[in-house]
């Protein structure tokens, strides 16, 4: 726990929290405070533990909300992002707000991958995109979305979408969202007609899916939300809050017919209840086929709504979840708690 504490290795978010004695505070291991002294450190389990133990939360990570919830400086400005999205904004926009152009790009960057400006800019060229695929002509997509220059517009859409506006206009295009959770940021991806992808942030192998999509599915990713990852992320708040034990949203899940048939299989897994890989694969009469099946469940795209969490070793032990054990022990508890088991 030392160790992810001073490399602040976000793979330990939500498995313990940090609190240094000569300060009061208990932070998440990622927290970009000045670090103590080693010797002033402890860990907790819970924030609870940490509350009890006489420890204040961190104003910086703020403990108390789930990791990668955006801090209350920021809400102003995300909720503008969100009413004006053609918007070219400037540090000049940000210090007008009272905000610090450098803090900004930090939380983008660190929760994005990406700086400010590349995230709007992203943004407005996704709704060039849809405008586009609408029908809407390349200069009028590029003027409505602030750029003065064809050329421009033209490099800015091909360097961010990977493909020039008029290749773009004959493809498919999914939109891709960042959703916050109490287990921690998930990335969604989604065309207007299903959901395609659905993994918590920062798993190394999101990018290689997402260039699946153009690849494989030749189609064009824009960061935005549209109707899909709008019922998703109310699913998604119900579920976590106890209200919802069946997923609705549409689901869309390229694959081998075997694949198919250990997600099927997953799907049917009941609320609150758990199974092993063995089982799984005798039910779906494969019954020698464990390690497939196996397989099969690590290439699901969709967690949690395609419920892998719920397959469990043959001794009851967790193993195998892409997420983390830690996050498969909670979804575990959660369907638990709301079953009273």
């Amino acid at each position: 726990m030392l160790e992810a504490f001073l490399s602040r290795d976000v793979g330990y978010e939500g498995i313990f929290f940090t609190a240094v004695r000569t300060t009061g505070i208990f932070c998440h291991p990622t927290c970009s405070a000045k670090k103590p002294r080693i010797e002033n450190t402890e860990f907790f389990a819970t924030v609870g533990e940490a509350l009890f133990a006489g420890y204040r939360p961190c104003k910086i990570c703020r403990p108390l909300e789930p990791p990668g919830s955006p801090p209350d400086w920021l809400h102003d400005l995300l909720e503008e992002l969100q009413n004006q999205p053609s918007h070219r904004w400037t540090d000049a926009d940000l210090r007008k707000r009272g905000l610090s152009p450098g803090r900004v790009r930090r939380w983008f960057q660190r929760h994005y991958g990406m700086t400010f400006q590349a995230y709007t800019r992203d943004e407005r060229l996704g709704l060039a995109l849809r405008n586009i695929t609408d029908g809407d002509s390349v200069i009028k997509a590029a003027f409505d979305q602030g750029y003065e220059s064809l050329s421009g517009f033209n490099t800015a859409f091909r360097q961010s979408l990977g493909r020039s506006p008029r290749e773009a206009r004959g493809t498919r295009q999914a939109s891709v969202a960042r959703l916050s959770t109490p287990l921690g940021p998930m990335l969604a991806a989604a065309t207007e007609e299903a959901l395609y992808l659905l993994e918590f942030a920062g798993r190394s192998m999101i990018g290689t899916q997402l260039k699946g999509l153009t690849q494989r599915q030749g189609w064009t990713i824009a960061p935005g939300m549209n109707p899909v990852i709008e019922q998703l992320s109310q699913e998604l708040a119900a579920y976590f809050a106890g209200t919802l034990k069946q997923f609705t949203v549409p689901l869309l899940t390229p694959g081998s017919e075997f694949q198919q048939m250990v997600w099927g299989a997953l799907r049917r897994i009941p609320f609150g209840e758990q199974t092993t890989y063995g089982a799984l694969a005798t039910q779906i009469g494969r019954p020698s086929a464990v390690r497939a099946v196996a397989g099969a469940i690590g290439d699901n795209r969709i967690a949690i709504v395609i419920p892998c969490h719920r397959v469990v070793g043959s001794d009851g032990r967790l193993t195998g979840y892409g997420g983390g054990l830690w996050r498969k022990r909670r979804l575990l508890d959660l369907e638990g708690a709301q079953l009273g088991l």
